[in-house]
């Protein structure tokens, strides 16, 4: 009877802990395929970087340090999730470089070549300057996943967003510009109210590395 009695508290241990588990991960609620839960690292120091543009001219993140703040756009020219805000992106550029931000957008994509950055950015009328982040060597400092992601820089180099530009891929369907409303705090001097969101897209197209 004894010996029953601890075959049955050793089969349901494991099974309480798997049960266990199973509860606390679905607290968090589901995750949509190619879809950024990176927690980044709201409050401090954004990494450095410098990166070239399709010509091959240099841009470092310490260029933009006299502006407001610096918003760093992952983005692809194939990923249908990030053409559909191309032109969101272009619209936001223009509207806030004026107030004092500085855009800088990143390709961090291992096929898409600076040729086709440059036409893409040409064809869409992206005037902001796009990198090409070779072996995706910025993406993984900062934990960028999907195109489009966004993080916001301020102008003492710490992160203070990261996330979706809006709440969907459809302008029309849009009801949460998170971008603009972190944008539009930040202009007025105050904090901003929800620092994190989840961006969601096309998965990062990533270089193969030895051990990864």
């Amino acid at each position: 009877m004894h010996s029953r009695s601890r075959a049955v508290r050793s089969v349901s241990l494991p099974v309480l802990a798997l049960a266990a588990l199973a509860l606390a991960l679905s607290a968090t609620g589901p995750v949509r395929a190619g879809e950024s839960v990176n927690a980044a690292f709201l409050g401090k120091e954004a990494p450095a970087f410098t990166l070239p543009d399709a010509g091959g001219t240099m841009h470092s993140l310490a260029d933009t340090r006299g502006s407001k703040a610096t918003v760093i756009i992952w983005v692809s020219t194939e990923c249908p999730v990030s053409n559909a805000y191309n032109g969101r992106m272009a619209a936001l550029a223009k509207e806030y470089q004026t107030k004092g931000f500085a855009f800088i957008g990143v390709n961090s994509n291992k096929a898409e070549t600076p040729q086709a950055i440059a036409a893409h950015a040409k064809e869409h009328d992206l005037t902001f300057p796009i990198l090409k982040d070779s072996d995706n060597v910025v993406a993984d400092k900062y934990g960028a996943s999907v195109t489009p992601e966004v993080y916001i820089v301020d102008t003492k180099g710490v992160l203070q967003y990261h996330g979706r530009i809006d709440d969907n891929m459809k302008e029309e369907g849009v009801t949460t510009r998170d971008l603009k409303t972190a944008l539009d705090a930040m202009l007025a001097g105050q904090g901003i109210a929800k620092g994190e969101s989840k961006a969601f897209g096309c998965s990062i197209k990533r270089v193969e590395k030895a051990g990864a």
